[in-house]
């Protein structure tokens, strides 16, 4: 797929938009201009400060200001940091004060969904949508996660502006879970987030057959242009999203202060 400049940038700030319209948790609120987001969920995007706006405060005093909501959330403080951060020399500024950076991962695009190579699902294998609960507790088991962080992604998903559709890719024969993985579908943009397989299940193809079976659910629901976020060092999952058809829109990672934040 080539897009060119000018439609890329356009194309990554929808993205950004709608990933952090997806991704909304109902803990949320505004200081100065940044966004702030105390979910206690696994996912950082929805536990971190999203610096939208330069605001008028002097940055220490924000950022004590942003630090006194993280502590009483019992959240440690995280900033992301993405190209569109204020103010522009954020990151700068935060690296200078010896908070250090980690969990970079790469905004990917697909300006185009139509896939008419694509023939659907092998013979044996099926897509079960299931509601927030059902999703948040598969993902949340096969990812190690707490009890805290399995009813918080539910929750989030529950209370999403966004509506979150889930799946599970099964055997036919004995529901066996080969894969799973949702989308939020924000009018003709959509984002696939969460694709998780097993481990036992890895290498097999599996996770290509169910986000090109998302894919296929989202355009057939108006959607025309997808994003997704993937580790930059994951480097199975990015080379997936390539034969996928998504290109690398943009950059982002995060900061802290709090060694407990990388954990």
């Amino acid at each position: 797929m080539t897009v060119d400049t000018a439609a890329l940038a356009a194309l990554a700030q929808r993205a950004e938009q709608a990933g952090l319209n997806a991704s909304a948790p109902p803990q949320e609120a505004w200081v100065d201009g940044w966004l702030i987001r105390l979910s206690p969920g696994k996912a950082k995007r929805s536990r971190c400060i999203n610096a939208l706006q330069a605001g008028s405060l002097p940055l220490d005093e924000l950022l004590a200001r942003c630090q006194a909501s993280f502590d009483a959330a019992g959240l440690p403080l995280v900033l992301r940091i993405t190209p569109y951060s204020q103010p522009a020399d954020l990151d700068q500024q935060l690296a200078g004060r010896g908070w250090f950076e980690f969990d970079a991962a790469d905004v990917m695009v697909r300006a185009h969904l139509v896939d008419a190579a694509w023939q659907g699902l092998p013979e044996g294998q099926v897509l079960r949508a299931v509601d927030a609960d059902t999703y948040a507790r598969a993902v949340g088991l096969l990812r190690g996660s707490s009890a805290t962080e399995i009813a918080a992604h539910a929750e989030r998903m529950q209370a999403s502006t966004v509506p979150y559709q889930g799946f599970l890719l099964q055997r036919s024969n004995d529901n066996a879970l080969l894969c799973c993985g949702q989308f939020a579908r924000e009018g003709d943009m959509v984002g696939l987030f969460d694709i998780f397989t097993p481990a036992d299940q890895r290498g097999q193809g599996h996770g290509e057959q169910l986000c090109r079976a998302l894919l296929r659910q989202a355009a057939a629901q108006g959607a025309c242009a997808a994003y997704l976020q993937v580790g930059t060092e994951n480097a199975v999952a990015q080379r997936l999203y390539r034969r996928l058809g998504f290109i690398q829109a943009y950059r982002y990672h995060y900061r802290s202060h709090d060694p407990r934040a990388a954990a």
